[in-house]
């Protein structure tokens, strides 16, 4: 782990004043890094649930659960909900604080016992998994038309390293680029090279002992090499970051799949009943800059920044989703996968289903159906197409467009959606404020220039929406 991406020991150092506890716990939070923040998030989260836990009624012998706090009894896990976070604030976050700080001590004991196991572990001989190529040559692998491929898949994984390496040296020998994460939960990765490549790729997937995947579990598109700019393999605890255990909330909890038929079914009678159907809610789970320039028709979208956001999202918008049936979607899957999870987790919905094979597997099927305009991808292209609706508009004149292009700011990390005209009359940063801020710093010094900004244009948006 990086030195920024630890927690900040002074932060458990700092006096909370009971009168003004959760003013301060904002302050503080903001004080701290995004990975920082994100570690502070999933310790309060964790702690809230444990409180409320404590607070269940032990004494009842029939299925519903009821809660005793403060003499009241509560019959609903909004209500406790609700209850603890007005009246237990200053609970929360010293239960947050002791919390992170056991997080802090965990962390930097891992790299430690991560050196133990690896010099435990068996080698492996990964040749037998990498495909024979004698028979294509390198200029087969390395040119022509090129494919991108999106996949995952869930299993156990004893040594997640071994599978790490492995996909490592299979990559590099058919020139793929890209992205693969791997966790002793699964598999999952976006891959860019040749046809050739990419096909010899899946093969050497679909034929692994341990994966035993079909083609099917492929999402591909029009691409290559060229649409990364380097190959990054590595081993995570989540090979989706939600930010929750997959120990706590897995992946088997998750909801019904629908195949792209019964989804687009779905989606069809919930649009024939307008207005009238107040019982179905139909779920992006994607990022705010991702439903910006396609969506589901009358789809709920949150405005979340990271997937990381979705568990707090739905820990505050739970009177939302109350008795509903929710039909959720994704780019590929993945994310409905522990999304849907930690929904069920929560058993306020009366059901909870996801589309199969995400965007990708229903626009095969039906490119000018109910989703409409770009399908974001996390790759240099940042948008494919199936069909010719725009639906977003430029963030300077607000004329349709949908084509993202990064601020021009230096170290600014953000996406931002310029015409050409408006480019061509200097608006390229993700907004007014960081515009002016990347003119000033272009005057000065390299030396004052820091590492991923965060523009003021994110940071000033409510980090967790309350859609209620």
């Amino acid at each position: 782990m990086a030195a920024d991406d630890k927690p900040c020991l002074e932060f458990m150092d700092l006096e909370l004043d009971t009168s003004t506890s959760n003013v301060n716990g904002l302050k503080q939070e903001k004080q701290l890094s995004a990975s920082q923040r994100r570690y502070y998030s999933f310790c309060r989260r964790k702690s809230f649930a444990a409180f409320v836990a404590s607070k269940r009624d032990g004494t009842q012998e029939d299925s519903r659960s009821s809660w005793c706090c403060c003499g009241q009894t509560f019959k609903e896990h909004s209500a406790i909900h609700k209850h603890v976070a007005r009246t237990h604030d200053t609970e929360i976050q010293q239960l947050t604080q002791a919390t992170y700080k056991c997080l802090l001590n965990q962390l930097e004991e891992e790299p430690e016992a991560q050196q133990l196991n690896e010099r435990k572990s068996r080698p492996v001989d990964i040749c037998v998994w990498i495909p024979e190529t004698g028979h294509t040559s390198e200029e087969q692998l390395q040119n022509g038309p090129g494919t991108v491929l999106l996949y995952y898949h869930y299993c156990q994984l004893e040594d997640p390293h071994v599978i790490c390496a492995w996909q490592k040296a299979l990559c590099e020998k058919l020139h793929l680029t890209g992205k693969v994460r791997v966790a002793t939960e699964g598999i999952n990765g976006t891959v860019g090279g040749t046809n050739m490549a990419t096909n010899l790729y899946i093969e050497a997937m679909c034929s692994h002992p341990l994966f035993k995947m079909d083609k099917e579990d492929f999402k591909t598109s029009d691409g290559g090499a060229e649409c990364f700019t380097d190959l990054r393999i590595g081993v995570y605890k989540e090979i989706v970051p939600m930010g929750v255990d997959p120990d706590v909330i897995s992946y088997q909890l998750a909801g019904v799949h629908l195949e792209p038929e019964e989804f687009h079914k779905e989606v069809e009678a919930l649009l024939a009943e307008g207005d009238s159907c107040s019982d179905t809610i139909l779920l992006d789970c994607r990022n705010f800059y991702e439903s910006k320039i396609g969506q589901f028709t009358r789809c709920l979208a949150p405005d979340i920044r990271k997937f990381s956001y979705f568990p707090d999202y739905v820990d505050q918008n739970l009177e939302l989703f109350k008795d509903k049936k929710v039909l959720m979607y994704c780019t590929g899957g993945i994310r409905c996968e522990r999304g849907s999870a930690y929904l069920r987790s929560k058993d306020v919905c009366k059901e909870v289903y996801q589309l199969k094979g995400g965007i990708h597997k229903y626009l095969e099927q039906y490119p000018e159906g109910f989703y409409r305009g770009k399908l974001f991808v996390f790759d240099e292209r940042y948008a494919i197409s199936s069909n010719s609706d725009v639906i977003s508009d430029c963030r300077y004149c607000s004329c349709p467009w949908d084509k993202y292009e990064l601020c021009s700011t230096q170290f600014c990390c953000q996406l931002v959606l310029s015409c050409p005209s408006c480019r061509q009359n200097g608006h390229t940063a993700c907004c007014p404020t960081c515009q002016t801020k990347g003119q000033a710093k272009s005057e000065a010094s390299p030396a004052v220039l820091h590492h991923k900004e965060e523009c003021e244009c994110t940071c000033g948006r409510p980090r967790i929406p309350q859609d209620v």
